[in-house]
């Protein structure tokens, strides 16, 4: 779990995207009027959907549920955006029989599917009205693909080499029913129902084209829990994520995303998802105190400044010591290991949800972190980093690598493209 900071989530404050003008009647989601008193309006997102407009006198959508991003773009939603309450990771095989006609029909229904959903409206087909009274609720889609695919779709050629499996870690501990995948599917949502209405929608989409291989559900803070917006909290108590590139960085869109000019040419503007289940030994780690916590990761758990001093974003000291001089951000403290000034400047956009997934017969809390993480190239992301970390990092005998995936991500869909078209069609 590299010490990179999270986007911070949309503040409630901040204006949402206006739809398309044009449009007539007002959808089933449409904010009537301003939410509250922010401000935030909305207009009709679509009309004649086969669902009676609300009453005027019917009370607005709260901020949370107004949240609205944009499925047609430069890249793909789900990269940039704050970091959504609810989760779910999935991955499909495409059956026996289907290549990449099926695979390039399966995209345009998957993504005709996305862009409604995240604009707020049913799914094209078949809708089950389950987030019926919702708004968008920030919903993101996002479509990668493995490894695999592009031996199933007579598309080897095309594959690129970022997409060679990852190397084996001594801390892996792999369940190869949950790991990889010929499809990938990340959704998120400020709202559970949301987030599962779309799950279901897409499941439907695949039909007899592709079957799922495994699926992961997560969940995060809800924006406006707190007083103000705050760096994600992990399952540990430890603010996750303070070193996170932020798209204002004049680097950043050269660390995660695939130049326009890049190679393969699909890719351009796209990036590379590596996806770890990355379970927590919550028993053992709660054995040990606040401080001998602090020690393993290298930040104060109240704030996440690191030990040397200061305030959260205040730089390392690596070189501090105390009285009897130790380092005061110990050697194999997970701070000092993953800063990317320790890896010849490896940086990768962590996204990720944390999961619970009950309660083991032993009485073990199946829980952890769905560690997703975004950069242009993988072999100079994440591989160096967890290779570090495969060395060292205090942090390793309470944390136990399950599962794992690497997925390629292109671009995002031009209006009236579907996500993978310059793979499929080109």
């Amino acid at each position: 779990m590299p010490d990179q900071s999270i986007p911070q989530a949309r503040r409630p404050d901040t204006p949402v995207a206006e739809p398309p003008s044009g449009t007539s009647g007002i959808s089933r989601r449409a904010l009537l009027g301003t939410a509250g008193a922010t401000g935030l309006v909305l207009g009709a997102a679509g009309g004649a959907v086969g669902y009676a407009a609300a009453p005027a006198a019917a009370t607005p959508l709260t901020t949370v549920g107004a949240g609205r991003a944009m499925f047609h773009g430069k890249h793909q939603p789900g990269i940039t955006e704050g970091l959504q309450a609810r989760g779910h990771l999935v991955a499909f095989d495409l059956v026996a029989g289907a290549g990449r006609k099926e695979a390039a029909a399966l995209l345009r229904r998957w993504s005709a599917t996305a862009a409604r959903l995240m604009a707020g409206e049913p799914a094209p087909h078949e809708d089950t009205e389950v987030s019926r009274d919702a708004g968008p609720s920030s919903l993101t889609v996002t479509f990668g693909f493995g490894h695999s695919f592009f031996g199933r779709t007579g598309l080897a050629a095309l594959r690129p080499s970022a997409l060679d499996p990852l190397p084996d870690f001594s801390s892996d501990r792999l369940d190869k029913n949950r790991s990889d995948g010929d499809l990938w599917v990340q959704i998120g949502a400020d709202d559970a129902l949301v987030a599962f209405h779309a799950l279901r929608a897409l499941q439907k989409d695949a039909g007899s084209a592709a079957r799922v291989r495994w699926q992961m559900n997560g969940f995060n803070r809800t924006p406006g829990a707190t007083a103000r917006p705050m760096t994600a909290r992990n399952l540990m108590g430890q603010v996750d994520g303070t070193r996170n590139p932020k798209p204002a960085e004049a680097d950043f869109e050269k660390r995660i995303f695939v130049p326009a000019t890049g190679e393969p040419a699909w890719m351009a503007n796209g990036s590379y998802a590596v996806v770890r289940r990355i379970r927590m030994l919550l028993d053992d780690w709660e054995k040990l105190t606040p401080a001998a916590q602090e020690q393993v990761i290298g930040r104060r758990k109240a704030d996440g400044a690191p030990l040397s001093g200061g305030g959260e974003t205040t730089p390392m000291d690596l070189e501090k010591t105390d009285a009897k001089g130790d380092y005061v951000v110990p050697l194999g403290a997970h701070a000092r290991i993953t800063r990317p000034d320790q890896n010849g400047g490896a940086a990768m956009l962590r996204r990720p949800f944390s999961f619970h997934d009950g309660i083991d017969a032993d009485g073990t809390p199946d829980a952890g972190l769905l560690f997703i993480c975004w950069q242009a190239d993988p072999l100079r992301g994440f591989v160096p980093v967890q290779r570090k970390l495969d060395r060292g990092d205090a942090l390793s005998k309470y944390i136990r690598h399950e599962a794992s995936g690497l997925f390629a991500v292109p671009g995002g869909a031009a209006e009236g493209e579907y996500v993978g078209q310059r793979l499929l069609e080109g």
